[in-house]
């Protein structure tokens, strides 16, 4: 006599395996679609991100040169460079860069919907925007002298820092002209030709440098007049390029319709300015503290070339920023929101693999790095101090760049704004200065409150947004927004 239990038992063993073979099929196949995906994403990615590293490096290793030819003149001229640079020309830099963003929302958008006539449009505006803007600034560098002696300088350091700066006026206008056609550029996925142009000014600079400093004997002059010559070298480049037949369909000439609708631009403009200017001041203000410190030579040196080091570091996750608000932007001009979140996922996991690696750099090589910059032991020993926060810094920095250029590619700019303006100004400063006169940390204080006081906070913040946020609902936004800034009266006839 058979048991019941045995009948029953063979049937569901039958049953129950071809079941569980299928979730396993299932689990694979799903497995291999996410990997295809991730592939497909990160090659597009990559197509804009890779040009755009080097490209940013380039430009960069410029402002970095520049410190490196000044360091072998003296600690003074050093100092005074560095303070050009990183500060003067750092906040117009931020600000200017800021501005120009407003194009990576509209014309990556408008490109994604194929609306290709109006990126030029677009381009002409932010030139004027970006122009009018460069002549209102043209006190700071006129009178950089006295504004930095009221900030706490040194007579001798803010005179010749001044001096540097009324030399660089011209740098300051090739950002107006520059950083729009980056943009423009960058919204059609032509990122080749932008990297191919900023490694064509830095060969520029470096030999400019070498005549001006090492031949001509023009001292710290020569390095500030061979930085305009190279950073002129971008905006010509690009617009030759734009104009001689690279961007067929989104460059069609100068048109009148570029004058319509300034206030409107400027507002948005005025948003991403704010947004971007207010991360990239916040180190600037780190070296200005420093300027009034006990030993503010080396500290400001030291500080310098931990910044510089951070500052060609931080060219990768930029172009990441790059990457991801021209990737987000044209999924959501597409109506894909969907495929704006997967973008969003991919570049920021790529981007902490990237930062990870880095900071391990730093740390392995914690004595050696500053030896680039400077032969002074005194000059090496405190960057040796700083390096930990340095890796630190590097490590933070390779993902809120990212979810900025979410917010970029999604139009949150004004609201992002006001979360840096808190995160930044109203956490990581004043802790910063707390640290700096209540402990004796001296640099290293303020440094510490500042990364993990506002930079901290602010990525954690961004981070939650782009977690909560409503795809879908973005693309019917993006779509809205094509309509408004588009005027079909200036559309060609089809």
């Amino acid at each position: 006599m058979v048991d019941d239990h045995q009948i029953i038992s063979v049937p569901l063993l039958e049953e129950s395996t071809p079941i569980l073979q299928s979730h396993d099929r299932d689990d694979d196949q799903n497995s291999e679609d996410l990997v295809r995906r991730v592939w497909i994403e990160s090659k597009k990615l990559w197509y804009i991100v890779g040009p755009a590293i080097l490209s940013r490096v380039s430009t960069h290793s410029v402002m970095v040169t520049s410190q490196a030819f000044a360091g072998h003149l003296g600690d003074l001229d050093l100092a005074a460079i560095s303070i050009a640079l990183n500060v003067i020309i750092g906040f117009d830099l931020g600000l200017m860069m800021g501005m120009a963003s407003a194009l990576e929302t509209l014309c990556g958008q408008a490109y994604g919907a194929k609306r290709h006539y109006m990126l030029g449009v677009y381009l002409q505006r932010s030139w004027m925007v970006l122009f009018m803007c460069c002549v209102l600034l043209l006190p700071v560098f006129i009178f950089a002298s006295p504004i930095l002696k009221a900030i706490g300088e040194g007579d001798e350091l803010a005179e010749l820092a001044g001096v540097l700066a009324r030399w660089l006026i011209p740098l300051h206008f090739s950002f107006a002209f520059y950083f729009p056609l980056q943009r423009f550029l960058q919204s059609q996925v032509k990122a080749r030709a932008i990297m191919w142009v900023a490694v064509v000014g830095l060969v520029v600079h470096v030999a400019a440098s070498w005549v001006f400093v090492g031949f001509l004997k023009m001292g710290v002059v020569g390095i500030a007049v061979a930085c305009d010559i190279s950073w002129w070298v971008l905006p010509i480049g690009l617009m030759g390029y734009s104009a001689g037949g690279g961007c067929p369909y989104t460059w069609t000439g100068f048109s009148l319709e570029a004058l319509s609708g300034l206030w409107d631009f400027l507002k948005l403009s005025a948003a991403s300015g704010v947004m971007l200017c207010l991360e990239n001041w916040y180190y600037k203000i780190l070296i200005v503290m420093t300027g009034n410190m006990k030993n503010a030579k080396i500290e400001v040196d030291a500080l310098s070339i931990c910044m510089g080091i951070n500052g060609l570091e931080f060219m990768i996750p930029l172009a990441f920023f790059a990457g991801t608000g021209v990737r987000v932007a044209n999924e959501l001009g597409g109506g894909n929101g969907k495929g704006a979140k997967f973008a969003a996922i991919v570049a920021s996991t790529t981007s902490l693999v990237i930062g990870l690696f880095f900071c391990c750099l730093i740390v392995i090589f914690h004595d050696k790095f500053g030896l680039l910059f400077s032969s002074s032991d005194i000059v090496l020993q405190e960057v040796n101090r700083l390096s930990i926060l340095l890796a630190f810094t590097i490590l933070f920095n390779s993902i809120q760049p990212v979810l900025s250029g979410v917010a970029v590619g999604s139009g949150w700019q004004s609201y992002v704004a006001y979360i840096n303006l808190g995160c930044y100004y109203f956490i990581g400063l004043p802790l910063g200065i707390f640290t700096l006169r209540f402990t004796h940390l001296g640099v290293k204080g303020i440094w510490l409150g500042m990364i993990f006081g506002g930079t901290g906070i602010q990525t954690m913040i961004l981070l939650i947004i782009t977690i909560r946020c409503d795809w879908e609902e973005e693309a019917k936004k993006a779509t809205l927004r094509i309509q408004k800034w588009t005027d079909q009266k200036f559309l060609p006839k089809q």
